[in-house]
């Protein structure tokens, strides 16, 4: 918390930039709860809630890299503008048609712009503040999205004892609105110089495959990313069990399971947030690899666990270590990663992680009937230590050495 603090105190243009963050946040976790009630309305069925779910992850699955390589070839600060406008805009215009397939449309029209925002502001954090503060304000920044989808479904809550989803949603467009115009006045995120590959420029498709070549040559980086995706298709069973577990296994009703996902978030809050220390790559590393552990042992307690009281523990350990996962595998790609291939490593990055989310959720329901929600939660446990061990295995003597001048931690891609 110190190193926030001096983040937000020494740094304007980065207390601008997470002010207006953290009101969209709030809007878009709220906006998660109005967009299923919406969607359910107009399409009175449970495959709304799906399919609306699944727009939010479709546009990432098929064009997370090409949004990354549009981080990388333009400037990053107009990305996010544009993003926030196309998110504006698709909210808005919810609020005025009828009918379940213009709803969906927008929805997937949404998500074009949350899979454009992301890795364009992971890329774009870091020339916010000074070097030595890089750290801390990537963990500000993954603790802000924590914290809206924690408060926002209660803000929502509230403003629907008073008025319809609708509401909601355009109090949403408005702060995306206010987020982009507030963006166009901050000075980051200019594009960065292009990678070299001989002759005229390519197209941005081209710009996106040439990218993940790179980065796919990046040894510890892949394997990072792939550890990471492959915890969150543990993470994804776990989350769809988690519900019947609470109220079936555990007797614990809805109230017991409104305090465990909000014991869940607070840790994972946590855990984002220790990143602010930063450290050497092999440290980030360990830390990473320590994340593995910690939410694998989470699951493996909450699922043992006899009772809602003894969940807590496992659930709460579980949101350190998935706050750890995530905080260090994005410094390490913002330490490793040449800053004119960022955009298209944490491109590649969400594509992956929407791929291995979408795959859970397909697959957990059947899972869930099969096994019964407390061997899902489980096989959750084991699954996440199988990645912790692979993980370990493949990171070992990765960024040992100290890296040389110019070149980030002995993994500088070499253009082809």
């Amino acid at each position: 918390m110190r190193r926030t603090a001096e983040l937000l105190k020494n740094e304007p243009r980065a207390r601008v930039f997470f002010t207006v963050l953290a009101q969209s946040a709030l809007g878009s976790g709220a906006a998660y709860v109005a967009l299923l009630v919406i969607a359910y309305e107009r399409f009175e069925s449970a495959w709304a809630l799906g399919l609306v779910l699944l727009a939010d992850l479709v546009p990432a699955m098929l064009l997370g890299p090409v949004f990354g390589a549009a981080a990388d070839r333009w400037s990053r600060r107009n990305c996010m503008v544009a993003a926030d406008a196309l998110r504006a805009g698709a909210f808005l215009a919810i609020t005025l048609v009828d009918g379940f397939g213009a709803t969906l449309a927008l929805a997937l029209v949404a998500g074009i712009g949350t899979g454009l925002f992301t890795p364009a502001a992971l890329a774009a954090v870091p020339s916010l503040v000074e070097p030595a503060r890089a750290p801390a304000a990537t963990a500000l920044y993954g603790a802000i999205a924590d914290v809206g989808f924690i408060l926002g479904p209660a803000i929502a809550a509230i403003v629907l004892l008073a008025g319809g989803p609708e509401t909601i949603l355009l109090i949403n467009a408005l702060t995306f609105a206010l987020s982009g115009l507030v963006l166009l006045g901050i000075r980051f995120g200019e594009a960065p110089a292009p990678v070299a590959v001989g002759g005229p420029r390519a197209s941005l498709l081209g710009e996106a495959r040439h990218g993940v070549g790179l980065i796919v040559r990046m040894v510890g980086i892949r394997a990072v990313v792939a550890a990471s995706a492959a915890m969150l298709l543990f993470a994804g069973l776990f989350n769809v069990a988690e519900l019947p577990f609470v109220q079936d296994e555990l007797s614990g009703g809805d109230a017991g399971f409104a305090a465990l996902v909000a014991i869940y978030g607070l840790g994972f809050v946590g855990g984002s947030l220790s990143g602010g220390r930063g450290g050497t790559p092999i440290e980030l590393k360990r830390r990473f690899l320590a994340g593995l552990a910690v939410v694998s042992a989470g699951f493996l307690a909450a699922g043992a666990a006899p009772g809602v009281l003894v969940a807590c523990l496992g659930f709460v350990v579980a949101g350190i270590g998935n706050g750890l996962i995530l905080v260090y595998e994005r410094l390490l790609i913002q330490t490793i990663v040449p800053d004119e291939l960022m955009g298209r490593a944490f491109g590649v990055k969400d594509g992956l992680t929407a791929w291995t989310f979408a795959a859970a959720f397909v697959a957990a329901g059947g899972l869930v009937e099969v096994l019964g929600p407390r061997s899902v939660v489980l096989v959750a446990g084991v699954g996440g230590l199988l990645v912790w061990l692979g993980s370990s295995v493949a990171l070992r003597g990765a960024w040992e050495q100290a890296p040389a001048d110019g070149v980030r931690a002995n993994e500088q891609a070499v253009p082809t």
